[in-house]
């Protein structure tokens, strides 16, 4: 028991520290989502000329902003649920539940994270059509983005809730064996800010 606790507190720390740099670069990616956004405005319906790269660099940092927030929702079970049932049943059976849809979660988020490894290769075969890497400053030619990077931020994603699922699996069962109340309680990001 003193292992799956400990393993279950190194879990809990690294998803912690995980989830705080994720909020932190999800509020950055927000925030340049909204410029780009209101740079895309003005230039469409003041200049009337529009640019070609907004768009897709707005899509960029919202696919980022979706791969490293979603494990801190799973964590801090913020995702839509139905829990009618689970308040329905004893503290014993509501873990054992949870047990379960924990373990489908998992199980469905290996597929995906099979699945992804290879959306992610065929992504480096390909270039994005308008966000390139603005070389030309400096002189050289510019580079464009391969979509690759657009399709990593949701692979990560996966594996970040991976990590969180088996965290998760293991408060679960050591809830389950009695001994819960030894876990600290999980954080929750929005009350305690960007640090």
């Amino acid at each position: 028991m003193s292992a799956m606790l400990l393993l279950a507190r190194l879990l809990g720390f690294i998803n912690s520290v995980l989830g705080r740099i994720g909020q932190a670069l999800s509020v950055t990616a927000i925030g340049l989502m909204v410029v780009v956004i209101l740079i895309q405005v003005f230039c469409r319906y003041v200049l009337n000329n529009a640019l070609p790269w907004p768009d897709e660099a707005a899509r960029f940092l919202m696919l980022w902003l979706t791969g490293l927030m979603a494990p801190v929702a799973l964590r801090q079970g913020g995702f839509v649920a139905i829990d009618t049932l689970k308040l329905a049943l004893p503290s014993r059976a509501t873990s054992i539940l949870s047990l379960v849809l924990l373990g489908m979660t998992l199980a469905i988020l290996v597929v995906a994270v099979q699945l992804g490894a290879n959306h992610v290769k065929s992504g480096w075969l390909f270039a994005s059509s308008s966000l390139k890497v603005p070389l030309d400053l400096l002189g050289m030619k510019p580079v464009k983005i391969k979509l690759a990077w657009s399709f990593l931020s949701l692979y990560v994603g996966v594996w970040l809730m991976i990590i969180v699922s088996v965290e998760l699996i293991l408060r679960e069962i050591i809830t389950i064996l009695g001994s819960g109340e030894k876990l600290p309680s999980i954080p929750d990001l929005n009350t305690q800010g960007v640090s």
